[in-house]
């Protein structure tokens, strides 16, 4: 058993313009882009305007075996096209000074993506291959945004933008945060169904983000786990913003498709703790690997669905839910079921013990242990490591100091200032400069994941096109990068189909070495450093 996968984060933020109405949401997320781009050009390591090469993207492809009629898709599951300045001015509102730019997309140096998912900036982080790098290069991501938002303040013309880390504006409206996980595309999609749906239901005990409202709209006075539960309606499915599917049956590997399989998780939260973001990704990656091994635990719920939100909306942990055989259990039980296989499966291969592992299987399993057998005895204890803990207890100050109902809108101010990524007003981030949150990545490693790529996977040769001939790049994707040769009066496709290749053990004496693009391409594509 091993914690050490492909994955990676996908985060749509939270985008106001408090001081006007006169702008929509798409036309301010492009400035966001737009002022990162202009905050950064001066490092060669920040990226530049990129197209986004969509050759290989296909989002109606259903891993259950079919494709959605592109007639019959929502908009908003469309994501292999990019809107127009058209588009963006009909987007509810009007575009903005049209002498300022709309753009659209950015393939960032450390391998990352910044672009405009239609309402939201979004911030794709790097492949990376365990869980802690997961937490740096996502972190990462908010520092960017941070950049952005700070630029656009100092910007004549352009609106002061504020962006918010959570999944829903309590007006009805959720905003993702995505995970990514490799697989071999050998394990029928059905075992992944049957092994993922219970641990997902209850997952939110561990990386919930916290969450003032119930219901879709908020409007239910009380406080949950999570701030995405209530807006899952369907247990498996292709959709991502309408009829939202506990399991997402999206079939875009990027990467060989013949074997590999991108399992695409939609149901997690927008996490700034750094514990709750650490187990989120660690704990699915463990379980996948119990999947792929065949000991994952065998239950199912009733009605998982309807489990997903009970388990939400109990804080106390202290109910009880109803199972297919028609026993009931609680969601912490069953988190201990997923833990103990775990860790029967890691002993039977060596894997729990340090020194015999991975350098991350065992330290995660103790974590999982230690944060279950907490809540089982004390969770306001975990008020410095889980993200809804931290949330509740501060919320609970407020209430008892103030004497606040829980529909009292205050309390729903403090929610959302959590959320704001600006470290001088975000709740979050004062916790943690007073210490008050756990770390488990520093902020050094933070701040060089801004800059540098991971340098075990494919996104090490990606950053590394984008900071040495960032000028000559003119499409990238997770599978491609497209070189401009002016002199030959040609495009060079390069594709980098292998996740795993691409790193900097194989790449980066070529990067080293070459006296320009011409030269590093001929050794690129005739050596045996291929990427593809």
């Amino acid at each position: 058993m091993s914690v050490v996968r492909v994955m990676g984060a996908e985060t749509e933020y939270g985008i106001h313009a408090p001081a006007t109405t006169s702008f929509n949401a798409t036309w301010l997320s492009t400035q966001v882009v737009n002022a990162y781009s202009r905050e950064t050009n001066h490092r060669a390591a920040a990226g530049g305007e990129t197209r986004w090469d969509y050759t290989d993207e296909d989002p109606l492809a259903d891993a259950r075996g079919w494709s959605m009629p592109r007639v019959d898709a929502h908009p908003s599951q469309l994501t292999d096209t990019e809107l127009t300045a058209a588009q963006i001015a009909l987007d509810g509102g009007e575009s903005g000074d049209s002498s300022i730019p709309l753009l659209m997309n950015m393939v960032l140096g450390n391998g990352a993506r910044l672009y405009v998912d239609h309402a939201h900036p979004e911030y794709s982080s790097p492949e990376v291959t365990n869980p802690l790098d997961v937490v740096r290069w996502d972190a990462a991501g908010d520092l960017v945004a941070l950049a952005a938002v700070r630029r656009i303040a100092a910007t004549p013309g352009v609106p002061a933008i504020n962006l918010y880390k959570n999944n829903t504006d309590n007006k009805a409206v959720s905003y993702g945060s995505h995970e990514n996980y490799l697989m071999p595309r050998a394990v029928p999609f059905p075992h992944i169904v049957a092994g993922l749906t219970p641990f997902f239901v209850t997952r939110a005990i561990m990386c919930g983000a916290g969450r003032v409202g119930i219901g879709q709209d908020g409007s239910g006075a009380g406080f949950q786990i999570s701030q995405r539960a209530d807006f899952f309606e369907a247990e498996v499915g292709l959709e991502t913003t309408i009829r939202r599917p506990i399991i997402n049956t999206r079939d875009e590997p990027h990467a060989v498709a013949e074997k590999y399989r991108r399992l695409h998780v939609i149901i997690g939260d927008a996490n700034l703790a750094q514990v709750s973001n650490y187990l989120k990704f660690g704990t699915t990656a463990i379980v996948l690997d119990m999947i792929e091994h065949g000991t994952a635990p065998v239950l199912r719920f009733a009605d998982p669905v309807a489990t997903l939100r009970s388990v939400s909306h109990d804080w106390q942990l202290q109910e009880t839910h109803l199972l297919a055989d028609g026993t009931r259990i609680s969601a912490l039980d069953v988190q201990w079921l997923y833990l103990n296989a775990a860790q029967a499966h890691a002993t039977a291969n060596g894997s729990s013990h340090p020194e015999r592992g991975d350098g991350h299987t065992a330290a995660l399993l103790a974590k999982w242990e230690e944060v279950l057998s907490a809540l089982g005895s004390d969770p306001m204890s975990l008020s410095n490591q889980l993200e809804w803990v931290a949330k509740l207890n501060l919320l609970q100050q407020y209430r008892s100091r103030d004497a606040l109902a829980w529909n009292d809108p205050r309390l729903g101010l403090i929610d959302l200032q959590w959320s704001d990524i600006r470290p001088e007003k975000g709740l979050y981030y004062k916790l943690l400069q007073h210490g008050r949150m756990q770390r488990v990545v520093s902020d050094e490693s933070i701040l060089h994941a801004v800059q540098q790529p991971p340098a075990d996977t494919r996104a090490y040769f990606r950053g590394r096109c984008i900071q040495e001939f960032g000028a000559h790049v003119v499409g990238a994707s997770w599978d491609s990068v497209i070189f401009e040769l002016p002199e030959l009066r040609r495009l060079q496709r390069v594709s980098t189909k292998e996740p795993l290749r691409g790193t900097a053990a194989l790449t980066a004496k070529l990067f080293d070495q070459s006296n320009d693009l011409q030269d590093f391409l001929n050794h690129l594509l005739a050596g045996p450093a291929r990427v593809h």
